[in-house]
């Protein structure tokens, strides 16, 4: 079967190679790959700065934002032929530290887990990838091939559990309003998910023109583009900030109303110092209440909730987030991005 690999660490090394079937020790649940999603990570593997090949193997099949249907199950699995599915990423590490025991795998404490097409494990582009049962999560036909959506929205469902969590702190809490810094994917997820909380949604991103500006106002939140004095004038209870950018981020910590909460989603490169009054930020956090904190992955329960949140959405506004469909054969375009990318999938 085909199968898109990789050399972990040498650059540009990926292609569409010709694999072995996955062996049922992997997962008693065999599965036909419809799509998967593109995301900088895979990129980032791509170009040899990210990921481990399985132990003993020099090459990784790419992949973790999955769409698959069964084509074959045990009884008693909870899953039957003809079933659409989405794997989860990470598996939680052998020891296993208290988190992972706990099925709360994207807490790991100890580095130990591993995660499809990623860390240590084969991913989902094959045409065909087993699955245990305990790491697939059942996809709505209703919501068809747009499943492929649910792993990055898991990572906006444990985000915003972690906001409410720590909201909590206060019985008076009642947020009204959220920023989201970034409108790729994550972004534009996040704030489908401020929005169905009924909360006042504003976006920012960079770009001016291309499809952003049109899916925020779609989707009923303020679109605005540019630098960062588009966004100024707002102090809102909630920022989620996608981007990882370094300016973005020290703009956001002190951005909040006060007893704010600042999720940061987005994942730095690092390597790009910029000042940043330090004392200045110290004293915004503690006199004015203010939390931020960190959130990457997502355990099972996340998934369910992104699969929900899926589920409730529009079907219509879900499929423009997908700006470019890229068969398998030629899957190299997929990682290219171009000026209007928000989600790029490949079709299997």
């Amino acid at each position: 079967m085909r199968a898109l690999t990789v050399i972990p660490g040498e650059p540009h090394s990926g292609s569409l190679t010709e694999v072995p079937e996955p062996l049922p020790g992997e997962g008693s649940l065999l599965v036909q790959t419809i799509a998967i999603g593109i995301c900088g990570t895979d990129i980032e593997i791509v170009e040899g700065r990210y990921g481990s090949a399985p132990q003993g193997r020099k090459h990784l099949i790419l992949g973790h934002e999955s769409i698959g249907r069964v084509l074959d199950a045990p009884a008693g699995s909870g899953f039957a032929a003809d079933d659409l599915v989405v794997g989860v990423v990470r598996r939680p590490d052998p020891v296993p530290c208290s988190y992972c025991a706990a099925g709360e795998w994207d807490m790991c404490r100890n580095g130990l887990y591993t995660e499809r097409g990623i860390k240590g494990l084969d991913g989902y582009g094959a045409e065909r990838f087993r699955l245990e049962p305990a790491f697939a999560v059942k996809v709505d036909d209703e919501l068809g091939d747009l499943g492929v959506l649910i792993e990055p929205t898991s990572v906006v469902a444990k985000a915003w559990g972690h906001v409410d969590w720590i909201g909590r702190r206060s019985s008076a809490w009642s947020p009204e309003s959220v920023l989201i810094t970034g409108a790729g994917p994550i972004g534009l997820l996040a704030a489908l998910m401020g929005r169905q909380r009924g909360l006042a949604v504003h976006i920012f991103d960079r770009v001016r023109s291309g499809p952003k500006p049109q899916l925020a106002q779609d989707l009923g939140a303020s679109y605005h583009g540019g630098d960062l004095s588009a966004v100024a004038h707002l102090s809102p209870d909630i920022i989620i900030e996608c981007t990882g950018a370094t300016a973005v981020m020290a703009d956001v910590m002190t951005r909040t109303a006060p007893s704010g909460i600042v999720c940061l989603a987005g994942v730095s490169s690092g390597g790009q110092p910029i000042n940043l009054d330090l004392g200045d930020v110290n004293r915004r956090m503690v006199l004015e209440n203010r939390v931020v904190f960190g959130s990457v992955n997502g355990n099972r329960a996340h998934y369910e909730a992104g699969a929900a949140a899926l589920a409730r959405a529009d079907r219509t506004w879900l499929s423009r987030l997908i700006t470019r469909l890229v068969p398998l054969a030629k899957w190299q375009q997929a990682l290219t991005r171009e000026p209007d990318d928000v989600k790029v999938i490949i079709e299997f």
